[in-house]
């Protein structure tokens, strides 16, 4: 495959083929749900706790694959027990640096324990969810993706608001009677499930690729929630398409350009866009100046 003059065509050509189909499709709902769940995880400055619910979610595929059942069934029982062991064992999201190693190391050692005892062949299976493999989604792959992110996105609309005003200053909304053990365990619980459906896009290895960075990049350009969760959805977007089309035609990973598009961008918002900002101030400035003494 190679690019034309004719965009049209080539975006005929690719959407042509059912399995880019399913991947745009899942790669669209996937980046919506990473878009606004990671907001969160930056916010709350929980980014170790995505980075170890996508390695104990690994081993949870491959305890699935021991026991012949979708890996994807073992990642999500995994990260979502693990997800609220470290809400219980840390109910403030401040001090949850030991809980999250602690669980995290019990898991791997379970994960060990299972690819060991497997003796079917290798478990490609769950090899594969370590750098993912959107290309391989089914039809059915893309409908239990769409029903668990249509079931997480009615969850943090239920607690927005108390998920927000806890993520903001815990120590005032405990003063205020929210129950953070609770808002703890569920938003633990939103981001186990959003860890392991994100991990068909780019996998376990590189999940903050869309968890974090894209919030991370919102955040840098806004401190307003809704548009910063606006913000990081459009680039969880961006990037995974451009990730898919690129790799339509060239013979490299996908998550190796999705991860690639969202760094960049990182770099330019971090260092390129504060000087542009700079700039467009001291131009503001210098312009009021000198209208105010001609």
């Amino acid at each position: 495959m190679s690019f034309s003059i004719n965009l049209f065509s080539d975006l005929f050509q690719m959407f042509s083929y059912s399995f880019m189909q399913h991947a745009f499709e899942a790669g669209t709902v996937v980046a919506i749900i990473a878009g606004i769940v990671g907001y969160f995880v930056v916010l709350r400055h929980s980014s170790f706790a995505a980075h170890a619910l996508s390695h104990i979610g690994f081993a949870g595929a491959a305890g699935a694959v021991l026991f012949g059942v979708n890996p994807v069934f073992g990642l999500l029982l995994f990260t979502s027990a693990g997800g609220a062991g470290i809400a219980v064992l840390a109910p403030k999201a401040a001090n949850r640096d030991v809980q999250i190693g602690t669980v995290l190391a019990f898991m791997l050692g379970l994960g060990v324990l299972f690819i060991s005892l497997y003796t079917g062949g290798y478990a490609t299976e769950a090899y594969s969810i370590l750098f993912g493999e959107i290309l391989g989604i089914s039809a059915s792959d893309v409908l239990l993706t769409l029903l668990v992110s249509l079931g997480i996105f009615v969850a943090i609309a239920v607690v927005y608001r108390p998920l927000l005003f806890a993520s903001l200053d815990e120590d005032v909304a405990e003063a205020e009677g929210i129950p953070m053990l609770l808002i703890g365990i569920i938003f633990m619980l939103l981001v186990a499930v959003a860890t392991s459906i994100a991990v068909q896009v780019v996998g376990v290895l590189l999940i903050f690729s869309l968890m974090v960075t894209p919030a991370a990049i919102a955040q840098r350009l806004t401190k307003k929630p809704g548009r910063a969760i606006a913000i990081s959805i459009v680039v969880a977007l961006i990037s995974t398409w451009l990730g898919l089309s690129i790799a339509f035609y060239e013979p490299y990973p996908v998550s190796f350009f999705i991860t690639s598009i969202v760094f960049v961008l990182y770099l330019v918002v971090r260092f390129v866009y504060p000087r542009i900002g700079a700039a467009t101030s001291r131009t503001k400035v210098a312009s009021k100046f000198a209208n105010a003494n001609p």
